[in-house]
């Protein structure tokens, strides 16, 4: 293993014992819960927009394995600044660039959780889809 990686696999760590962003954030444009019922990830994410419909400030609150609550801590920082759209182009590679580690195919769901449930957030918000109680991945 690299040192690199090791690296990688520490800032997953601390992300994961020291989350970022975590709580309910009292003043949301909108929140949307998910869940991975193959590993029992489950994961709540608080969006606030700002005036121009960028994202001012993202938070999470779940349980689940390393991957996702450290994949949600990262991502919630990643997004701020973000607008709508770019929120919805975010795709698993680029979370899995964030992640910075090789991720196994069954830790993907896990990975790509907390984009997911900010995605359909965003889109139930938009009217773009019917509200629905939980995103399953």
């Amino acid at each position: 293993m690299s040192m690199g990686s090791d690296m990688y696999r520490e800032q997953i760590l601390d992300h994961y014992k020291n989350p970022r962003n975590y709580g309910e954030l009292e003043e949301h444009t909108f929140s949307h819960l998910g869940e991975n019922p193959m590993c029992g990830d489950e994961i709540e994410v608080f969006v606030r927009l700002d005036d121009e419909d960028r994202i001012e400030y993202a938070s999470f609150r779940g349980d689940g394995c390393a991957i996702s609550q450290a994949s949600a801590s990262m991502l919630t920082s990643h997004i701020r600044g973000m607008t709508m759209a770019e929120l919805h182009d975010l795709d698993t590679d680029d979370v899995l660039d964030l992640l910075g580690i090789e991720v196994t195919p069954m830790r993907v769901k896990c990975a790509v959780l907390a984009e997911k449930v900010a995605q359909d957030g965003a889109e139930i918000y938009e009217g773009e889809r019917e509200a629905e109680k939980t995103t399953t991945e």
